[in-house]
């Protein structure tokens, strides 16, 4: 334990080292207080995807911070706003018209589901019931912990949390359970929203999922008149090999959820894009049908700037090619695991790469996980597995000798821990 006063997020202070201070970001790396560069082999937490302090994203938070700070989005707009605004629809076609600003994934997908049930309220259809997909996570607000799978992680606010319908997860050879499941709760024609992470779930163990799934929910969804809520908060922006994974199941969603790589990870930021009815399902003349939903930073004018920014590298920067020949890089890394005992459920989607520890404990409350944590801390490299999950999620600048250091530092703490190791 250290004297800090800081309390730190998904963290148990009484069991955890001190923490080393960061004093410079830059590319795949983090600099600490003693000079040593730690590769960030997890995008510190999903969100960088160019790599760190990128020029052109770094520059455009430099010229707002002249001219901006934050703004009433109530009661004014401004240029950066509205600019993103039409940047987002412009990359996530298939109707999706409106966009909905605010800060954080946890509050994005909170406003998604908002808007569902908004949407069926204001049009006299009122529909109550969420589904969700087993194991799966969307935040910590209370709304977001409700969709997500119930454990450790909220069992002490169970209380607050509402009820929701899970569906099995569509794992190999069960994609059609998990089908007939959502088509039977349906049929009752009280489902307002599916809300999905889109082709991979994310906390609940990088689990993978087939784009063909998620295209036959959508299909049940349209013939229910149900809602689909993609939350592409971390599959968003690349991380699949798509700028969002649902492109890869040919479908556009009813809401979808973006934030993390939105700004490229620089600032704090998220929107809600919406369907053209939704919103109009809003709009009237009848103030109690307005959107009550808001936070203080909602729009903050540096941020959209930062993601103006990043849709502009998009444009500009060999993107797509970056991301193609890292998932190759973890493809051919994955290779020297394949039949290795030592492993379990060897995966990838996109540049998300993704293998289980074969240890006797497993699940995210396993004692392997702060161990492999310090492990590969004292190798210099940041990798948070899940549990006994390890996974790689880097930035897309990331060097190929850096990306085979990580894998040589998993083969070896593999060798240390795995079969029931000490």
């Amino acid at each position: 334990m250290s004297n800090s006063p800081v309390w730190h997020p998904f963290t148990q202070h009484a069991l955890e080292p001190a923490m080393k201070r960061i004093v410079r970001t830059e590319g795949a790396c983090l600099v600490d207080e003693d000079g040593a560069r730690i590769l960030d082999a997890i995008s510190s937490w999903w969100v960088i995807t160019h790599g760190h302090r990128h020029p052109a994203i770094m520059e455009a938070i430099r010229r707002a911070s002249e001219t901006y700070d934050q703004i009433i989005f109530a009661e004014y707009t401004h240029e950066p706003a509205e600019e993103l605004a039409k940047g987002l629809i412009e990359v996530a076609p298939g109707g999706l018209e409106h966009v909905f600003y605010s800060d954080s994934g946890s509050t994005a997908v909170e406003v998604a589901l908002k808007m569902a049930l908004g949407y069926f309220h204001n049009t006299g259809r009122p529909r109550s019931r969420i589904c969700v997909l087993e194991h799966g996570y969307h935040g910590d607000t209370i709304g977001t912990m409700s969709a997500g799978e119930r454990g450790v992680f909220n069992t002490a606010y169970e209380p607050l949390l509402f009820a929701v319908d899970r569906l099995p997860f569509p794992g190999p050879g069960r994609e059609q359970h998990t089908l007939d499941a959502f088509d039977s709760l349906c049929a009752s024609g009280e489902v307002a929203a599916l809300l999905v992470e889109a082709l991979v779930l994310g906390a609940g163990g990088m689990k993978v999922y087939p784009a063909a799934t998620l295209a036959e929910l959508k299909r049940i969804a349209e013939r229910h008149g149900t809602l689909l809520i993609a939350d592409e908060v971390m599959t968003g922006w690349g991380r699949t090999g798509t700028r969002f994974a649902y492109e890869q199941a040919g479908i556009a969603p009813d809401i979808l959820c973006t934030s993390k790589g939105l700004t490229g990870g620089a600032l704090p930021l998220a929107a809600t894009l919406s369907t053209a009815p939704i919103f109009d399902a809003h709009l009237s003349r009848d103030r109690r049908r307005t959107f009550f939903h808001s936070s203080s930073y909602t729009a903050n004018p540096i941020a959209c700037a930062a993601a103006l920014a990043n849709l502009d590298i998009w444009k500009t920067e060999p993107v797509a090619d970056r991301i193609a020949a890292l998932a190759s890089r973890q493809r051919q890394n994955l290779k020297r695991f394949e039949a290795d005992p030592r492993f379990r459920d060897i995966r990838q989607s996109g540049t998300i790469a993704a293998l289980d520890l074969n240890v006797p404990t497993q699940g995210y409350l396993s004692d392997i996980g702060p161990r492999l944590r310090a492990f590969f801390r004292n190798r210099k490299l940041l990798i948070r597995p899940l549990g006994n999950v390890i996974y790689l999620m880097p930035p897309y600048c990331v060097t190929e000798a850096d990306l085979d250091r990580a894998y040589d530092a998993i083969d070896e703490a593999a060798s240390a821990f795995a079969m029931g190791q000490p």
